[in-house]
Protein backbone atom coordinates (compact mmCIF):
# COMPACT_ATOMS: atom_id res chain seq x y z
CA UNK A 1 0.00 0.00 0.00
CA UNK A 2 1.34 3.66 -0.80
CA UNK A 3 1.64 6.79 1.19
CA UNK A 4 -0.90 8.21 -0.56
CA UNK A 5 -3.09 5.02 -0.07
CA UNK A 6 -1.88 5.31 3.87
CA UNK A 7 -2.93 8.87 3.65
CA UNK A 8 -6.29 8.77 2.07
CA UNK A 9 -7.81 5.85 4.49
CA UNK A 10 -6.19 7.99 7.51
CA UNK A 11 -8.78 10.78 6.40
CA UNK A 12 -11.23 8.78 5.85
CA UNK A 13 -10.40 6.80 9.04
CA UNK A 14 -10.57 9.97 11.15
CA UNK A 15 -13.72 11.30 9.25
CA UNK A 16 -15.79 8.34 10.49
CA UNK A 17 -14.81 7.75 13.71
CA UNK A 18 -14.97 11.71 14.54
CA UNK A 19 -18.65 11.24 13.08
CA UNK A 20 -19.13 8.32 15.07
CA UNK A 21 -17.94 9.57 18.11
CA UNK A 22 -19.99 13.04 17.65
CA UNK A 23 -21.30 12.54 21.49
CA UNK A 24 -18.35 12.21 23.24
CA UNK A 25 -16.53 14.84 21.64
CA UNK A 26 -18.71 17.78 21.39
CA UNK A 27 -21.35 18.26 24.86
CA UNK A 28 -24.36 20.25 22.72
CA UNK A 29 -26.66 18.42 20.12
CA UNK A 30 -26.82 19.63 16.52
CA UNK A 31 -30.54 21.31 17.08
CA UNK A 32 -29.75 22.75 20.55
CA UNK A 33 -29.60 26.51 20.17
CA UNK A 34 -27.47 29.15 22.42
CA UNK A 35 -28.98 32.74 21.97
CA UNK A 36 -26.66 34.11 23.87
CA UNK A 37 -24.00 33.54 20.90
CA UNK A 38 -25.52 34.10 17.72
CA UNK A 39 -23.07 33.58 15.09
CA UNK A 40 -20.47 33.87 17.22
CA UNK A 41 -17.14 33.32 16.10
CA UNK A 42 -14.90 29.81 16.54
CA UNK A 43 -13.67 29.87 20.00
CA UNK A 44 -12.87 27.31 22.89
CA UNK A 45 -16.07 26.98 23.69
CA UNK A 46 -17.45 26.61 19.84
CA UNK A 47 -14.38 25.39 17.57
CA UNK A 48 -16.32 26.53 14.42
CA UNK A 49 -18.32 29.32 15.81
CA UNK A 50 -22.13 29.27 15.65
CA UNK A 51 -24.72 29.48 13.06
CA UNK A 52 -27.28 32.71 12.93
CA UNK A 53 -29.82 29.95 15.01
CA UNK A 54 -27.25 29.87 17.50
CA UNK A 55 -26.29 26.29 16.91
CA UNK A 56 -22.55 24.59 17.33
CA UNK A 57 -21.11 24.37 13.67
CA UNK A 58 -18.49 21.71 14.85
CA UNK A 59 -21.52 19.44 16.58
CA UNK A 60 -23.83 19.99 13.34
CA UNK A 61 -20.25 19.26 11.22
CA UNK A 62 -20.01 15.69 12.81
CA UNK A 63 -23.52 14.73 12.94
CA UNK A 64 -23.91 16.16 9.58
CA UNK A 65 -20.73 13.83 8.49
CA UNK A 66 -22.49 10.84 10.21
CA UNK A 67 -25.60 11.45 7.95
CA UNK A 68 -24.16 11.47 4.36
CA UNK A 69 -21.23 9.09 5.30
CA UNK A 70 -23.93 6.35 6.38
CA UNK A 71 -26.48 7.30 3.68
CA UNK A 72 -24.17 6.78 0.88
CA UNK A 73 -23.06 3.45 1.28
CA UNK A 74 -27.01 2.24 2.44
CA UNK A 75 -27.83 3.69 -0.98
CA UNK A 76 -24.90 2.25 -2.97
CA UNK A 77 -25.83 -1.23 -1.51
CA UNK A 78 -29.73 -0.71 -2.72
CA UNK A 79 -28.73 0.33 -5.74
CA UNK A 80 -26.10 -2.28 -6.29
CA UNK A 81 -28.47 -5.00 -5.13
CA UNK A 82 -30.87 -3.93 -8.01
CA UNK A 83 -28.23 -3.86 -10.75
CA UNK A 84 -27.22 -7.14 -9.81
CA UNK A 85 -30.80 -8.33 -10.22
CA UNK A 86 -31.65 -6.57 -13.30
CA UNK A 87 -28.18 -7.02 -14.50
CA UNK A 88 -27.26 -10.85 -13.88
CA UNK A 89 -31.21 -11.49 -14.98
CA UNK A 90 -30.54 -9.80 -18.54
CA UNK A 91 -27.32 -11.42 -19.34
CA UNK A 92 -28.46 -15.12 -18.20
CA UNK A 93 -31.82 -15.24 -20.05
CA UNK A 94 -30.39 -13.38 -22.58
CA UNK A 95 -32.64 -13.86 -26.00
CA UNK A 96 -35.51 -11.50 -25.73
CA UNK A 97 -35.42 -10.92 -22.32
CA UNK A 98 -31.53 -9.41 -22.71
CA UNK A 99 -32.78 -7.24 -25.64
CA UNK A 100 -36.00 -6.22 -23.63
CA UNK A 101 -33.77 -5.14 -20.32
CA UNK A 102 -31.44 -3.93 -22.02
CA UNK A 103 -33.36 -1.57 -23.95
CA UNK A 104 -34.82 -0.18 -20.24
CA UNK A 105 -31.47 -0.10 -19.04
CA UNK A 106 -31.04 2.58 -22.31
CA UNK A 107 -33.46 4.58 -21.88
CA UNK A 108 -33.20 5.52 -17.81
CA UNK A 109 -29.30 6.02 -18.70
CA UNK A 110 -31.18 8.72 -21.66
CA UNK A 111 -32.23 10.79 -18.95
CA UNK A 112 -30.27 13.30 -17.08
CA UNK A 113 -29.15 11.58 -13.88
CA UNK A 114 -28.96 14.61 -11.76
CA UNK A 115 -32.70 16.37 -13.28
CA UNK A 116 -34.52 12.67 -13.10
CA UNK A 117 -32.83 12.75 -9.44
CA UNK A 118 -34.72 16.38 -8.80
CA UNK A 119 -37.57 15.86 -10.74
CA UNK A 120 -38.36 12.77 -8.45
CA UNK A 121 -37.65 14.27 -5.03
CA UNK A 122 -39.46 17.26 -6.21
CA UNK A 123 -42.55 15.25 -7.04
CA UNK A 124 -42.39 13.29 -3.11
CA UNK A 125 -43.59 15.18 0.01
CA UNK A 126 -41.32 18.13 0.98
CA UNK A 127 -42.58 19.10 4.77
CA UNK A 128 -41.65 15.60 6.16
CA UNK A 129 -39.59 14.54 9.58
CA UNK A 130 -36.52 14.61 9.55
CA UNK A 131 -36.11 10.82 9.70
CA UNK A 132 -38.57 10.38 6.93
CA UNK A 133 -36.36 12.70 5.04
CA UNK A 134 -33.55 10.27 4.97
CA UNK A 135 -35.49 7.20 4.52
CA UNK A 136 -37.00 9.32 1.30
CA UNK A 137 -33.17 10.42 0.20
CA UNK A 138 -31.69 6.73 0.54
CA UNK A 139 -34.59 5.09 -1.53
CA UNK A 140 -34.25 7.85 -3.91
CA UNK A 141 -30.81 6.98 -4.65
CA UNK A 142 -30.15 3.84 -4.29
CA UNK A 143 -33.73 3.50 -6.67
CA UNK A 144 -32.38 5.74 -9.27
CA UNK A 145 -28.64 4.81 -9.48
CA UNK A 146 -28.80 1.40 -10.61
CA UNK A 147 -28.93 1.65 -14.20
CA UNK A 148 -24.84 2.28 -14.83
CA UNK A 149 -23.54 -0.40 -12.67
CA UNK A 150 -27.02 -3.21 -14.30
CA UNK A 151 -24.87 -3.04 -17.99
CA UNK A 152 -21.45 -3.35 -16.37
CA UNK A 153 -22.46 -6.45 -14.42
CA UNK A 154 -24.82 -7.67 -17.71
CA UNK A 155 -21.27 -7.68 -19.40
CA UNK A 156 -19.97 -9.23 -16.48
CA UNK A 157 -22.96 -12.30 -16.41
CA UNK A 158 -22.44 -13.02 -20.47
CA UNK A 159 -19.16 -13.85 -19.68
CA UNK A 160 -20.18 -16.06 -17.00
CA UNK A 161 -22.40 -17.90 -18.61
CA UNK A 162 -20.58 -20.10 -20.82
CA UNK A 163 -18.23 -20.77 -19.01
CA UNK A 164 -17.15 -24.04 -18.18
CA UNK A 165 -18.10 -24.24 -14.54
CA UNK A 166 -21.35 -23.23 -15.15
CA UNK A 167 -22.04 -25.26 -18.57
CA UNK A 168 -20.90 -28.73 -16.25
CA UNK A 169 -23.27 -27.67 -13.66
CA UNK A 170 -25.80 -26.90 -16.47
CA UNK A 171 -25.47 -30.72 -17.89
CA UNK A 172 -25.33 -32.40 -14.30
CA UNK A 173 -28.77 -30.93 -14.30
CA UNK A 174 -28.70 -28.37 -11.94
CA UNK A 175 -31.46 -26.07 -12.51
CA UNK A 176 -31.44 -22.60 -14.20
CA UNK A 177 -32.58 -20.65 -11.24
CA UNK A 178 -30.26 -22.52 -8.64
CA UNK A 179 -27.43 -22.08 -11.17
CA UNK A 180 -28.05 -18.04 -11.38
CA UNK A 181 -28.35 -17.62 -7.26
CA UNK A 182 -25.75 -20.43 -6.39
CA UNK A 183 -23.42 -20.15 -8.94
CA UNK A 184 -23.60 -16.76 -11.19
CA UNK A 185 -24.08 -14.42 -8.64
CA UNK A 186 -21.30 -15.76 -5.86
CA UNK A 187 -18.83 -15.51 -9.24
CA UNK A 188 -20.38 -11.99 -9.84
CA UNK A 189 -19.14 -10.94 -6.18
CA UNK A 190 -15.87 -8.68 -7.42
CA UNK A 191 -17.99 -7.06 -9.95
CA UNK A 192 -20.82 -6.20 -7.51
CA UNK A 193 -18.17 -5.04 -4.61
CA UNK A 194 -16.31 -3.02 -7.41
CA UNK A 195 -19.77 -1.12 -8.48
CA UNK A 196 -20.54 -0.93 -4.48
CA UNK A 197 -17.34 1.63 -3.77
CA UNK A 198 -17.69 3.43 -7.04
CA UNK A 199 -21.56 4.27 -6.11
CA UNK A 200 -20.16 5.55 -2.72
CA UNK A 201 -18.68 8.78 -3.86
CA UNK A 202 -21.63 9.27 -6.47
CA UNK A 203 -24.21 9.60 -4.07
CA UNK A 204 -22.06 11.56 -1.33
CA UNK A 205 -22.17 13.89 -4.75
CA UNK A 206 -25.97 13.76 -5.04
CA UNK A 207 -27.20 14.00 -1.26
CA UNK A 208 -25.36 17.42 -1.37
CA UNK A 209 -26.90 18.42 -4.49
CA UNK A 210 -30.40 17.33 -3.05
CA UNK A 211 -29.63 19.25 0.07
CA UNK A 212 -27.95 22.17 -1.32
CA UNK A 213 -31.47 23.05 -3.21
CA UNK A 214 -33.29 22.17 0.29
CA UNK A 215 -34.79 18.68 -1.51
CA UNK A 216 -32.71 16.55 0.70
CA UNK A 217 -32.24 15.88 4.64
CA UNK A 218 -35.03 17.97 7.01
CA UNK A 219 -34.10 20.48 9.20
CA UNK A 220 -32.78 20.21 12.20
CA UNK A 221 -31.21 17.50 11.05
CA UNK A 222 -27.75 18.25 9.29
CA UNK A 223 -25.99 16.79 6.52
CA UNK A 224 -23.28 18.22 3.96
CA UNK A 225 -25.62 19.56 1.72
CA UNK A 226 -27.93 21.47 4.17
CA UNK A 227 -24.49 23.00 5.18
CA UNK A 228 -23.25 23.82 2.48
CA UNK A 229 -26.74 26.26 1.58
CA UNK A 230 -24.49 28.57 4.20
CA UNK A 231 -22.64 28.90 1.14
CA UNK A 232 -25.18 31.06 -0.60
CA UNK A 233 -24.30 34.35 1.46
CA UNK A 234 -20.84 35.83 -0.40
CA UNK A 235 -20.54 37.87 1.55
CA UNK A 236 -20.89 36.12 5.04
CA UNK A 237 -18.68 33.40 3.93
CA UNK A 238 -15.48 36.04 3.38
CA UNK A 239 -16.09 37.49 6.81
CA UNK A 240 -16.38 34.02 8.26
CA UNK A 241 -13.79 31.31 6.24
CA UNK A 242 -15.01 29.02 8.52
CA UNK A 243 -18.43 28.37 7.41
CA UNK A 244 -15.82 26.59 4.42
CA UNK A 245 -15.44 23.71 6.67
CA UNK A 246 -18.11 21.31 5.19
CA UNK A 247 -17.36 21.88 1.76
CA UNK A 248 -13.53 21.18 2.34
CA UNK A 249 -14.22 18.27 4.41
CA UNK A 250 -16.44 16.59 1.46
CA UNK A 251 -13.59 17.67 -1.22
CA UNK A 252 -11.19 15.80 0.90
CA UNK A 253 -13.57 12.56 1.42
CA UNK A 254 -14.53 12.40 -1.83
CA UNK A 255 -11.07 13.07 -2.97
CA UNK A 256 -9.33 10.21 -0.81
CA UNK A 257 -12.17 8.19 -2.32
CA UNK A 258 -11.57 8.32 -5.89
CA UNK A 259 -7.45 8.06 -4.94
CA UNK A 260 -8.48 4.62 -3.45
CA UNK A 261 -10.48 4.18 -6.56
CA UNK A 262 -8.51 4.96 -8.81
CA UNK A 263 -6.02 3.48 -7.27
CA UNK A 264 -7.48 0.21 -7.19
CA UNK A 265 -9.04 0.04 -10.67
CA UNK A 266 -5.14 0.26 -12.19
CA UNK A 267 -4.25 -2.86 -9.77
CA UNK A 268 -7.07 -4.66 -11.22
CA UNK A 269 -6.57 -3.52 -14.86
CA UNK A 270 -2.58 -4.49 -14.76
Amino acid sequence: MSFKQKFALAILGVAVVASLGAGYLVQSSYSEQFRDAISAPPSARFWLGTDELGRDRFARLLYGTRVSMLLAPAAALLATLIAGLIGGAAGYLGGRWERMITAGVDLFLSLPWLFLLLAVRALLPLNTSPVMSVMITFLLLGCLGWAGPARIIRAGTRTLVNSDFLVQASASGVSRWRLFWRHLLPNLRPVLLAQFWISIPLFILSEANLGLLGLGVSEPLPSWGAMLRDLENYSAVLQNPWMLAPAVLLVAVVGCLQLLLGTEERGVSC
